[in-house]
């Protein structure tokens, strides 16, 4: 007699237990180590150095690798980091077609990141929220 396993009836159809990562997704995260530490290593423009790599995405077919980054300043200061990321594109296009190995290197796209501001701006009404509810209990 056989005893009826849920957990194997799942991974059966397809359902359950560990999926394989896509390979977008893998070549994602090692472009993202590779720029980080060449942002940090080996580039020397001065509008680079408080930039940080925060996610990237690669389109299914690897063509396409949209890099997204913040900067320790404000918003004035990712306009002029996109300029030198702009500027130092073909250098690291280089450098991950030589560290990474891959048939076609993706062209690559910098976009500022905008979730933290977006982060911060909830975090400043959820506190708003909270201390007007704290007010309302108080009296």
């Amino acid at each position: 007699m056989t005893i009826w396993d849920p957990k194997q009836t799942l991974e059966s159809i397809g359902l359950g237990g560990k999926r394989e990562r896509k390979r977008s997704a893998k070549v994602a995260d090692a472009i993202r180590v590779e720029l980080a530490t060449l942002l940090v290593s080996k580039v020397r423009d001065p509008k680079l150095q408080s930039v940080n790599i925060s996610r990237v995405e690669v389109t299914d077919d690897l063509r396409i690798a949209r890099i997204f980054f913040t900067v320790l300043e404000n918003r004035k200061g990712a306009k002029s980091a996109e300029k030198g990321l702009q500027r130092a594109k073909g250098f690291m296009r280089s450098h991950i077609a030589r560290t990474l190995n891959l048939r076609f290197t993706p062209a690559l796209q910098f976009r500022y990141d905008e979730t933290s501001e977006k982060v911060e701006e909830l975090d400043i009404l959820f506190q708003e929220i909270a201390n007007d509810r704290k007010a309302g209990d108080d009296s």
